[in-house]
């Protein structure tokens, strides 16, 4: 089984390679190689029985990914894009990495014959425009408001047309918001969902932009991880023509969380919140969806945390070596 993560050294694709390395399996067979490939070469401390090689470059370039795919990967995964904030005000990068890196890859795939490897494809629910129903089900319709969503409702259609045409076998996953994420704040625009926790967590103050009463869908990185690895492995005829699915998550107010916070690590976390409102984020977050019924994809086998206590346990446990620090 030879794996490719497009996207290796985000955060989600650098969980998902070490998960990967630790299980030593995928579909039922031994792993015998990743190749990881981003725009920074990601570094991995591993001495076991895989064969790993990472690797950087351009997902824009279509003779790099040509190579990538030559060595005819079993499973690939499509993690590499731009993220929210920077997809908007760079239209053209956006457009570039996010909806040109994946016609790029799909095109690879289809130019060697007699091959249909699994593909994964991280989508998100940007995809999705208000207004909303109280909760938005399978059926809602793509309507995104931004260029970001644009790119991967794009993305979402090539690969179940070239899915549909036998070119290849895709699973498409609308990932939530995912929180709590670990290391410094990037360029999403919801980069504040991880900052209120993580940061107090580790005695830092925080900054919240928002009203506690925003509502949000969330998932923890350790749900993303399984998100793809279940993707991998679900049988394509139980999900049938439509292959692209919104991931099950948690619907949970900003107040909310500061709350479990509170529970989890004490009030005086919590009190490290500041809040500060920001009129321009406050906008752009009220235009996403808050509330989902991923029920297509929970028949299915996904899964993800029921409570936020669970979430910021989860990230105590994967980040901060099982306590708190203090």
């Amino acid at each position: 089984m030879r794996i490719l993560v497009l996207g290796a050294a985000g955060m989600v694709g650098r969980k998902l390679i070490e998960r990967l390395l630790a299980d030593g399996t995928l579909r039922g067979q031994t792993i015998s190689a990743i190749h990881g490939f981003d725009v920074v070469e990601a570094n991995f401390d591993y001495a076991g029985p895989i064969a790993l090689a990472m690797e950087a470059g351009d997902v824009s370039e279509p003779a790099v990914v040509n190579g990538l795919v030559a060595l005819k990967p079993d499973v690939i995964f499509h993690l590499a894009a731009i993220v929210s904030g920077e997809a908007e005000s760079d239209f053209e990068k956006g457009y570039r990495v996010n909806m040109r890196g994946t016609q790029n890859l799909l095109d690879a795939v289809v130019g060697i014959q007699n091959y249909v490897p699994r593909v994964v494809y991280a989508s998100s629910i940007a995809v999705f425009g208000a207004p909303f129903p109280d909760a938005i089900d399978d059926d809602f319709h793509l309507t995104p408001l931004t260029s970001y969503g644009t790119q991967k409702a794009i993305g979402e259609m090539l690969l179940a047309d070239y899915t549909r045409k036998g070119l290849m076998d895709g699973i498409g996953i609308r990932l939530p918001t995912i929180v709590v994420r670990p290391g410094k704040p990037n360029l999403a625009a919801s980069g504040f969902f991880s900052n209120i926790i993580r940061e107090p967590l580790v005695g830092r103050p925080a900054t919240l932009p928002v009203s506690d009463d925003v509502r949000h869908w969330m998932a923890s990185p350790r749900s993303a991880v399984g998100f793809c690895i279940h993707a991998a492995e679900v049988d394509g005829n139980d999900v049938g023509p439509r292959r692209n699915l919104t991931m099950p998550g948690l619907s949970i107010t900003v107040g909310e969380m500061i709350d479990a916070l509170a529970r989890v690590a004490g009030q005086d976390t919590a009190a490290l919140i500041e809040r500060k409102p920001d009129a321009t984020i406050s906008d752009i977050v009220a235009g996403w969806p808050r509330n989902f019924l991923a029920a297509r994809a929970q028949s299915l086998g996904f899964v993800a945390e029921q409570t936020f206590d669970e979430i910021i346990q989860a990230h105590i446990e994967d980040e901060l070596g099982g306590s708190i620090p203090g």
